[in-house]
């Protein structure tokens, strides 16, 4: 009997890579794969509002939130990221969390920010809905969910030997359909290519076939009022 607890395992996982991701955070936000995920975002949310970022890690974006003038909360797994988040800001509350058991009440958030996270959850579903749970109704999900080729995804290798990993290779369009079974709606989406890839040899594909090619693709939910 396999003795893999996914949890143990993924706090020890980041923790182990807490420096490292703390090294390069500043540039992914600022320069790099994320640089136009903050501004999607803001260009739904009206005045001050509240943001829950999940998978936080050492929250360089959550600070960047907080400078946009959002009330922003911050959670990991990870105990180390946590501590580097921490040392980032005190004026954000970052705790440390369970993405499947969100200490935050109901219908409180205005928006969630979880960019690469819901590809590391043991159960997707139940992560997805735990974040309607917090959202207010027509609340905003932003996900960055990481494409077939997107280096992270080697680490769901062994899965081919039956070793259990802590991917669950969860691919974009898959999340578009869960999500879309969850009760949210797709507002808007876009996607991030590697540099080899140039926009003429995309441009003109179905959606899957763009989420194929890309690093990560970017949605930008509402949840439905019910």
């Amino acid at each position: 009997m396999s003795m893999f607890n996914w949890l143990d395992q993924s706090k020890e996982e980041w923790d182990n890579r807490a420096s490292f991701w703390n090294s390069r955070s500043k540039e992914m936000w600022e320069k790099g794969s994320r640089k136009d995920i903050l501004p999607f975002l803001g260009k739904h949310l009206e005045g001050k509002s509240k943001v829950l970022d999940v998978g936080c890690g050492d929250g360089y974006a959550s600070y960047k939130l907080h400078m946009m003038g959002h009330e922003v909360i911050g959670v990991d797994i990870s105990v180390e990221m946590i501590e580097k988040a921490k040392e980032r800001t005190s004026a954000i509350p970052f705790l440390i969390a369970n993405i499947e058991n969100l200490p935050i009440d109901s219908n409180t958030m205005d928006a969630a920010l979880c960019i690469n996270v819901l590809e590391w959850v043991e159960n997707p579903a139940n992560a997805l809905t735990e974040l309607s749970r917090v959202l207010k109704p027509n609340g905003f999900l932003v996900a960055g969910i990481l494409g077939p080729t997107a280096g992270p995804r080697a680490v769901s290798f062994p899965k081919v030997y039956g070793i259990d990993t802590i991917s669950n290779s969860m691919m974009p369009w898959e999340f578009y359909k869960l999500s879309q079974e969850l009760g949210f709606e797709l507002v808007n989406d876009f996607g991030v290519f590697k540099k080899e890839v140039k926009k003429q040899h995309y441009e003109d594909l179905p959606v899957m076939l763009k989420q194929a090619l890309s690093f990560m693709w970017v949605f930008l939910l509402c949840k439905r009022e019910v």
